[in-house]
């Protein structure tokens, strides 16, 4: 199941995204507050999806584009894919392609994200679902190599 995260779902998430960095490096540092972390300042809104149990094991949010990422990628965008993050028992079963269709389904028109050139798995899994690399650029924060990251854009199907 898949709904509209609220506050009372913040330290589960934060829970779930501890498992996702200790596998993955996702989010390669662990941040100073993750909670602030999930709830960046340009989050329009954040869905969770729980197992069968209803415990968390699945994150997606939507957030405004910068406007340099808008210029980036070339064609208008007014929403970007954030903190997308399944964790590990429970991948390999569309849930990371649902979450990504339930932030296509709020918002009218495309939507961009951005995914570190690190991240292969997520790589391969963003063009298998579909979308495309639009731009390449260096990003504000470090890579694990403590470089500022290379990420590629790309727009939604």
């Amino acid at each position: 199941m898949i709904r509209l995260r609220t506050p009372a779902d913040l330290d589960a998430c934060v829970r779930a995204l501890a498992e996702v960095q200790a596998a993955d490096r996702y989010p390669v540092d662990w941040p100073d507050d993750p909670y602030s972390w999930l709830t960046p300042g340009d989050l329009l809104q954040a869905w969770v999806a729980l197992d069968e149990q209803g415990a968390i094991v699945g994150h997606v949010g939507l957030a405004r584009v910068e406007s340099q990422v808008a210029e980036l990628v070339g064609t208008p965008v007014r929403a970007s894919v954030t903190r997308l993050f399944v964790t590990p028992p429970a991948r390999r079963g569309g849930l990371a392609a649902r979450l990504l269709d339930t932030a296509l389904a709020a918002e009218d028109g495309r939507l961009t994200l951005e995914v570190s050139d690190e991240g292969r798995a997520a790589i391969a899994a963003y063009e298998r679902y579909g979308w495309q690399r639009v731009a390449t650029s260096r990003a504000r924060w470090h890579n694990a190599a403590g470089q500022p990251a290379l990420v590629h854009h790309y727009l939604s199907p």
